[in-house]
């Protein structure tokens, strides 16, 4: 049963009109105006961001990963979050994963009709071995998505925990999933454009959950990145003061035992033990 009617807000006409005739400062000072809605929104689905995170806490301390899945911008946003996991809390690549409709050559172009295919979602889920362990986020504006539904069946009945980010309240994503996350941004300001605010939503979640779920396995200490990889100069110098805060080295010292140890949470296991 329903808790309540599926409304496509999401398609819902825009509340400005005429955009052709604003000027520029018009356009985007509208587009701002929109904007500023969007984190009220998520601010009203946060036990269920929360509950969600619990979940996959409890499931990746068992060797559980998490799933994203969508199509178009949402697929592309789960993407973008599990890609900069590995670089910034040095898990493996394998522990977040992000799917997209039409596989990786949507990334970059966009492959519309793979969204309508219910079954080539668990196809691609497949590939990974999913099981009981693991956690899968579905990601659709609209909330009806056929690729993003379908896996959600499909995975539910195989006993994995599912979760739906949705933009639309009472949608059947939100329906099917066991922790629905609605985040009602309301109509676009370009008419049914949901890599606007719908899309803006769904990157403030990933950003929650995948951020709060690092925290809570012990990726981060006090609240620095003590696991980042040292991929680059930006990145040996945020960890060396980072050591050079934490443990009062002077700048050089802190440097060289960083690149010894490779990480700044090694280099503090060390030398504290030292």
């Amino acid at each position: 049963m329903l808790k309540h009617k599926h409304i496509k807000i999401t398609e819902e006409p825009s509340l400005y009109n005429e955009l052709e005739q604003m000027d520029s400062l018009s356009i985007v000072s509208s587009i701002n105006n929109e904007d500023r809605k969007v984190a009220d929104a998520v601010e009203q689905v946060l036990p269920s961001i929360a509950q969600l995170v619990d979940e996959t806490t409890k499931r990746f301390h068992n060797g559980g990963r998490l799933f994203y899945i969508g199509a178009g911008t949402s697929g592309r946003l789960g993407i973008l979050d599990a890609s900069e996991i590995p670089p910034t809390f040095g898990m493996p690549h394998d522990r977040v994963i992000g799917l997209i409709a039409g596989g990786d050559s949507a990334i970059r172009k966009a492959v519309e009709i793979a969204e309508d295919d219910t079954k080539q979602a668990w196809k691609d889920l497949s590939e990974f071995n999913i099981n009981e362990n693991d956690v899968l986020v579905g990601i659709a504006a609209s909330g009806t998505t056929p690729y993003v539904l379908g896996v959600i069946q499909d995975a539910k009945q195989h006993g994995v925990l599912t979760a739906g980010i949705t933009n639309n309240p009472g949608s059947p994503l939100a329906v099917q999933s066991d922790i629905p996350i609605e985040v009602v941004v309301g109509p676009e300001f370009l008419t049914g454009s949901t890599r606007m605010k719908s899309g803006t939503s769904q990157k403030m979640v990933l950003n929650m959950i995948s951020t709060a779920l690092m925290i809570r396995i012990g990726r981060v200490k006090g609240n620095k990145m003590v696991n980042m990889q040292l991929s680059n100069t930006k990145l040996v110098d945020r960890g060396t003061r980072y050591l050079v805060e934490e443990l009062g080295l002077d700048y050089e010292e802190a440097e060289r035992h960083l690149k010894k140890y490779g990480s700044v949470k090694k280099a503090m296991e060390a030398l504290k033990s030292s």
